[in-house]
This record gives structure tokens, sequence and C-alpha cells, in this order.
């Protein structure tokens, strides 16, 4: 049973058009995006791992709370889990593996800390785009369906890590 800390009560969007809600979203998304690239320069191995993870945590709170949708915490780390294992050992796997490799001194620092945070970002970024096109059609997180946004997380992860 989830306590009141982890839901919040659905409120209505403000009323506003769909283009500037949609701006407002990529606002949102983009400035979390630059958080996870914070957590993932943090210097210990699987601490910036859970950072970033609290970073994409807050993201879906933050757009819940734009598109009007309630909250659960432990539903909402369940769905990013899902995503991120979606994408197979290569891209969860890579993140670890080079959060991982700080604990190698001096390379494995250095590496870490370069590829972490683009990992991140990219994560983060494709994280918030799915749930961006889930709310804007009426989705919530109780009928959020990981298994059908894989195609989509996977195609916006890898076009994200060229932006990032």
């Amino acid at each position: 049973m989830e306590t009141e800390k982890n839901q919040s009560t659905p409120q209505p969007p403000p009323a506003m058009e769909p283009a500037t809600r949609h701006l407002q979203a990529e606002a949102i998304i983009h400035r979390n995006v630059i958080w996870a690239l914070g957590a993932g320069v943090v210097p210990f191995a699987i601490a910036d791992v859970i950072a970033v993870t609290a970073v994409q945590i807050k993201l879906l709170k933050e757009l819940s709370e734009h598109y009007g949708v309630a909250f659960r915490e432990g539903l909402a780390k369940k769905l990013v889990g899902s995503l991120l294992v979606g994408l197979g050992g290569v891209g969860f796997g890579l993140m670890l593996g080079a959060s991982l490799a700080k604990l190698i001194p001096g390379v494995g620092t250095a590496l870490g800390v370069v590829s972490v945070p683009i990992s991140a970002g990219a994560f983060t970024h494709a994280i918030g785009r799915v749930f961006v096109m889930h709310f804007e059609s009426g989705g919530t997180f109780l009928d959020f369906d990981p298994a059908r946004m894989r195609e989509f997380f996977r195609n916006e992860f890898e076009a994200a890590k060229d932006k990032v």
C-alpha cells in the first residue's frame, strides 16, 4: 500500500493550447536531462545510477502534474525499470558498466565520468518523450504498457544519444 507521499491527487491540467502544453512538457524534459547529466557525473559507482533514477522519477512526477495525471512513485519506478530493461543488456548494461568502471582508478574513472552522463541524459530524454506522448493521448500510469512503448523508447534513446 502506497503512502500519501507516493501519490498526488490528479488536478485537471490548466487550460492551454496543445502546442503550448507540449512546449512546456519539452522544457520539463530538457531541465531534467540537465539534472541527469549532472547526476551521471557523481564519482561513486552505483550512486550515480541511483541519482539518475531519482531524476527520472522526478521527471515523471513533474510531467504527471503538468498533465493532471495521478502520480504513483512505486509504479513510476517499475515502469522506468521496465523500459530500461526493454532495451536489453546493451542499453542498461552500458550505463551500469560505465558506472562500475568508475571503480578502476584513472582510465575507468575518466570513462565513467564521460559515458554515464551521456547515457543518463539519453535515457532521461527518451523516458520523458515516451510519457509525454502517452499523457498527450490521455494515458495514465495505470494504463501505460511498457512492452508496447519499447520500440518508440528505443528510437528516442538512439536519437537522444546524438543530441546529448
